[in-house]
């Protein structure tokens, strides 16, 4: 190695996956300026490493031993760049916590990402998993980003429609896998905000409040009460937030489901299919609350697998492999997993 980056080595992984999982680095870098990047590129024997980019470590699933070069990326800043008539644009840096973040626009009066509250991870991940929740998906809000590219050494600029969003999925996890670096992501917010209320649950809640004309912080707080009662704390039982996507079925595989579950929990798509709830398929095989070695589905919320304590990688995987041959059995329904096996 030529470069002057100061490494870490034999790094405990174990602080920043939000599963806990007691994992080892070979190789850890904290990425605090754009330079660093542009420096590993230059070194053929860094640059020919396999890397992994770490957010908030909240879609992860790591193995015992990580063999790659970690770069954890904390990047920093967040600031007004600019308005026009429909919309101020924000820019947060890519290690920036995603639900500060989004407090930090609620703070400035500023709505449009209130529907993503209390999401984990950072900033710069929310992209690459098009993060969703409650009627809205991060691409909803994004207006362009910048990736540092390993492999031409230049920065990319992308808008919208480069970033390929699809549910829980992008660009970033296909053609630029493992290429590029997010290091900044900008926000077209609204000036004219209207509010998103077509969960039952959130319209509930904020029935229950006598709320009748949320403000964005109205929202943002109803859907911190609802996640806090429905999701169990990283910090308090390791977890990934919601382990698996919600099914896209045809209509006519929902109807025949429905002959035989009348209480199916479904939401209509533009598209003509139906999105099936993973946790409810998953909760009437049985497995909420139940677990398979060190690894469980959370009690309150089957969508959910925890570590009950010293849980391996495998030991998640092996858990996630039940429940999606049960599911299937019972249902002939696919679930696929969210978080990245590394």
């Amino acid at each position: 190695m030529t470069t002057n980056l100061s490494f870490s080595r034999d790094v405990s992984l174990q602080p920043y996956n939000t599963f806990g999982i007691a994992a080892q680095a070979n190789y850890f870098l904290s990425v605090t300026d754009i330079d660093q990047l542009k420096a590993l590129r230059d070194d053929p024997v860094l640059t020919a490493m396999p890397r992994l980019i770490l957010g908030g470590g909240s879609n992860l699933v790591l193995s015992d031993q990580v063999d790659a070069l970690v770069l954890k990326m904390d990047l920093l800043g967040k600031s007004i760049v600019g308005e026009d008539a429909e919309f101020v644009y924000v820019q947060a840096q890519a290690g920036e916590n995603w639900h500060a973040f989004v407090q930090w626009t609620l703070a400035l009066g500023l709505g449009g990402l209130e529907n993503l509250s209390l999401i984990p991870g950072t900033v710069g991940a929310a992209p690459i998993q098009n993060i969703g929740a409650y009627g809205m998906e991060v691409q909803d809000a994004l207006f362009q980003l910048e990736a540092f590219d390993f492999a031409t050494g230049e920065m990319l600029v992308l808008d919208k429609a480069a970033c390929q969003f699809a549910y829980r999925d992008s660009i970033f996890k296909h053609a630029l896998k493992d290429r590029v670096a997010i290091t900044s992501v900008q926000f077209a917010l609204p000036k004219q905000w209207q509010p998103k209320l077509g969960y039952a649950d959130v319209a509930r809640y904020l029935q229950l409040q006598a709320i009748s004309a949320p403000s964005p912080r109205a929202i943002s707080d109803a859907i911190i009460a609802i996640r806090q009662a429905k999701l169990p704390d990283p910090q308090v039982i390791g977890n990934a937030g919601s382990f698996f996507k919600n099914p896209l079925v045809s209509a006519a595989q929902r109807d025949a489901l429905l002959l035989n579950y009348p209480d199916l929990v479904s939401y209509p798509q533009a598209s003509g299919e139906y999105k099936l709830a993973a946790g409810w398929l998953i909760e009437r095989c049985g497995w909420k609350g139940k677990n398979l070695g060190r690894a469980g589905v959370y009690e309150k919320q089957a969508l959910v697998l925890v570590n009950r304590g010293g849980a391996s990688g495998a030991e998640v995987r092996a858990l996630a492999q039940a429940l999606q041959a049960d599911v299937l059995a019972k249902f002939a329904v696919t679930l696929e997993i969210e978080p990245v096996f590394v």
